[in-house]
């Protein structure tokens, strides 16, 4: 069974939107003021070790967006590995090697973790990760938490009644503060 990894950029208030400039939020590009060499290459090396990219159609679009013009490691991993796309809408993704999942998104999700291969890694899709840890999908959790709050906005967790027990199993703090702890199902 291949792992689900969920990895995001979250602010200490529990905020994921909006993190790289995006248009949906008043404090959008919360990250930048954070941002060192070393936290760069964490996420190089975080897509490097993947093999698929899951995301959500609105994180498809801003990345497909941006990533097919740019050059380099991380842009070369992104461009080139296979993306998966939750979406019901979508029908015809133009970023290469892009597939849409449509349908029941549980079951398709778990599908592809059944399948053999290497790790799946799901970065922003704030839709997809509340789905996903509703339904006990995720197997590792990547918080990049940044020394900053900016009140509302979609938050990483579900609003839920339900109860998971995580362990942390690492923790990696880079400078000039944000820091990423990294969770497994208890």
């Amino acid at each position: 069974m291949r792992k689900l990894i969920v990895s995001e950029f979250v602010t200490l208030d529990g905020v994921m939107e909006a993190p790289g400039g995006e248009d949906t939020h008043p404090h959008s590009g919360w990250v930048f003021d954070h941002m060192s060499p070393e936290q760069g290459r964490y996420k190089v090396e975080e897509t490097l070790a993947a093999e698929t990219l899951l995301i959500g159609r609105v994180t498809y679009e801003s990345f497909a967006g941006s990533w097919p013009e740019r050059t380099g490691e991380l842009a070369d991993q992104l461009n080139t590995m296979q993306k998966v796309v939750v979406s019901g809408t979508l029908t015809d993704p133009a970023w290469q090697n892009t597939t849409v999942l449509t349908g029941d998104a549980v079951k398709g999700v778990a599908e592809l973790k059944a399948k053999d291969g290497g790790p799946i890694l799901v970065a922003g899709s704030a839709r997809l990760v509340h789905t996903l840890l509703d339904h006990d999908l995720v197997d590792e959790l990547r918080l990049m938490v940044f020394p900053v709050t900016i009140g509302a906005g979609l938050r990483v967790f579900p609003d839920t009644v339900r109860r998971t027990p995580w362990r942390r199993v690492d923790s990696l703090q880079f400078p000039p503060g944000p820091r990423v702890d990294v969770y497994h199902r208890a």
